[in-house]
């Protein structure tokens, strides 16, 4: 199975989430997934030490999705499998009062990963076309603009050897309202709950409409975005997962030649 074409938004389409099935498992069992996902791990960890040691390409992976999608799950049991010497996750909030005296990929940039190093994305500057957008917090004629400055940054970035694999975990409605009454429910989770949340929730039309703007128009060739089912915690784990084997084994980095005739040098 090819995991990034499967889920991938090719470019021009126009995307309406209710076709994309959030159940969807792709014939996995639970099992089975569990067993690929250590697989997977595994390879991502050899990869990621050759890009390391290559140091000449970077990756980042945009994870963006509704309240409750698994942002977090994705770091925790996907990206763990990194080096954290290598591999930086960034959370983007709202933006602080120097951030705001910027223009809106200001802080964007300043997070972009160095080469050799893999970088994470916990939200990203799409939120100045998704919370911007659908709470008003910039006119039309500000956001309107942004998509094609999106497409412009990223496609600079990939110029300078900056893979870009963007995650949209895509989860249902009814989902959502066993994942945040799970929170409330388990005193363990009473820590993630946030009152807020219950005010985007119910803006999730708007949200969704604001979801298929973007990744219709800001899947490219040098940044695609990829549509995850992520109703089940372990499959969205396990496509992510393999996604992003296949774009760093399609990557290649290898380790760079030694700087002399090794065999000539002896250690006394």
């Amino acid at each position: 199975m090819n995991w990034s074409k499967q889920f991938r938004v090719q470019p021009g389409r126009q995307v309406r989430l209710a076709e994309w099935d959030a159940a969807d498992t792709a014939g996995w069992t639970k099992d089975a997934a569990a067993a690929e996902l250590a697989r997977a791990r595994t390879r991502l960890m050899e990869l990621q030490h050759r890009l390391y040691a290559e140091n000449q390409r970077a990756l980042l992976v945009v994870l963006q999705g509704m309240d409750a999608a698994g942002k977090d799950g994705v770091i925790r049991h996907v990206l763990s499998a990194f080096n954290p010497q290598g591999c930086r996750v960034t959370s983007f909030k709202a933006p602080s009062t120097v951030e705001r005296a910027h223009d809106f990929l200001w802080r964007i940039h300043r997070a972009v990963p160095a080469r050799g190093e893999i970088g994470v994305f916990n939200r990203s500057h799409y939120e100045d076309v998704l919370i911007v957008r659908v709470r008003g917090l910039a006119p039309k004629a500000v956001w309107s603009k942004r998509y094609r400055r999106i497409n412009e940054f990223e496609a600079l970035l990939a110029e300078n050897g900056v893979r870009i694999v963007k995650f949209f975990l895509h989860i249902t409605n009814a989902e959502q309202r066993d994942r945040l009454q799970a929170r409330l429910s388990d005193p363990t989770k009473n820590w993630k709950f946030d009152p807020a949340d219950l005010a985007e929730r119910k803006l999730w039309p708007d949200y969704q409409r604001a979801y298929e703007v973007a990744l219709s128009r800001c899947s490219t060739q040098a940044a695609p975005w990829f549509i995850i089912p992520a109703n089940k915690k372990w499959f969205r784990n396990l496509a992510a997962a393999l996604i992003l084997v296949e774009t760093l084994e399609d990557m290649d980095p290898r380790f760079p030649k030694p700087v002399s005739h090794l065999s000539r040098i002896v250690v006394k």
